[in-house]
This record gives C-alpha cells, structure tokens and sequence, in this order.
C-alpha cells in the first residue's frame, strides 16, 4: 500500500508568522512544501514572489513545489532556480511554446510540472506527457484558497492517470484544491501521487495532525 506526498501550501499560514509554518511543516510528515505564486493577471489574486521564498529557503529542506499562476512564466525560470525551487510547474493555459518551457526547466536542474485547469481537457498533454515529471490538476478554479473541490475532478485524475500508463510517463499526478481528510482517499484511489492542501492544513486546530491525517490515506 503506498501513501501520497503531502505538499502542505503555505497561501494559507500566517504570514505575519512564516517561520511558525515553516517550523510546522519541518516537524511535520509532509515531504515538500506547495509555493502558489500569483501575479493578479492570470489569476485574481496576488500572492507572494522570490524574495519570500529566498528568505524561507534558509529554514527547510523540505522540496519547494513551485507552482505558477502567472502570465509568461518561462521570464523567471532561472530566476526560481537561483532561489531554491525544486519543482516547477507552469500552466498549460498560458504557454504558446510549452516544449520550449518544460526544457528549459529540466536543463536547468529542477523538476517539470503542467498545471492544467478544470475547463481544461487532459488530452491536450498526451504530446507533452512524456517529458513531464508531473501533472496539477486544478480541482477548484486557481487564485484562491478555501475552494470547495470540483467533483469531475476524479475522472480528470483517473484520466490523467491512463494517459501516463499508455505513454509509458514517469510523471506523478498532483491534486491542488479543496483537499481534506473527507476526500483524500477517493482522489489518490483515483490515482493521484501528491496531495496540496492549504486551509485544511494551516486553519485546523492541529496543523501537524492534519498533514498525518492526509499522509496515512492509502492506496491498494
């Protein structure tokens, strides 16, 4: 029986209190931690950039999981590197060259991630998926934590999981969205490898009971 990899987003601690998170997570189950980068153009929302991310390198080795929800991100890819990123993923909705992008990101030393949304099919990855090291699905609309999880989220997860199999893909299958100790089973016996969770995390009572909570789901 496997167990999934709980990658814990920080856009829901406090971050007039970063450390405390970070400090949570480093005592925590979790193996990585979720970075959801916003700029207000391609999402609603505005977030945080590599200046927190540098300062928080120097508290974790957890992996940082990059994710972004900007417009033409391939601008920054070195730029995340130099700061500590470890996963990167962009999203599918805002590259024109994404075989250009994935490269670039994989020559420069970290892992290759497609985000794609909950409008968007998975079909659309089956000539890039051999190259990723991982797949996002959205399963609320990005920009916002507290989301509640779209069901047709767990046939996209059993898709995305078919197309990896008949590619022969090695790239792991990640859920980002309404996440909780209620659903976590159903969405990694779907298929899923890694679990973001955000406010089911950092506004429980117990954080670190939490990420066990989601860590002990297993799969058959």
């Amino acid at each position: 029986m496997s167990k999934p990899i709980i990658s814990p987003s920080i856009l829901s601690a406090d971050f007039s209190d970063l450390w405390k998170a970070i400090h949570q997570i480093n005592n925590s189950s979790a193996e990585w931690i979720h970075l959801d980068i916003m700029d207000g153009n391609f999402v609603p929302n505005i977030s945080f950039g590599m200046p927190v991310i540098k300062s928080i390198r120097k508290l974790t080795d957890k992996v940082f999981d990059a994710h972004l929800m900007i417009e033409k991100p391939e601008r920054y890819i070195h730029n995340f590197k130099l700061i500590g990123v470890d996963v990167l993923t962009v999203h599918y909705e805002t590259q024109i060259h994404l075989h250009r992008t994935i490269d670039l990101i994989k020559k420069i030393g970290m892992k290759a991630g497609v985000a794609i949304n909950p409008h968007t099919p998975v079909l659309l990855l089956k000539d890039i998926i051999q190259e990723l090291d991982l797949v996002l699905i959205m399963s609320v609309n990005p920009g916002f934590s507290g989301q509640s999880f779209i069901e047709h989220t767990y046939r996209k997860i059993q898709e995305t999981k078919e197309l990896i199999q008949q590619t022969g893909s090695k790239a792991l299958i990640e859920v980002d969205g309404g996440v909780h100790d209620k659903n976590a089973k159903k969405i990694i016996e779907a298929g899923a490898d890694i679990l973001v969770a955000a406010s089911y995390i950092f506004h429980h009572e117990n954080p670190l009971k939490a990420i066990d909570n989601l860590r002990n789901v297993t799969r058959n």
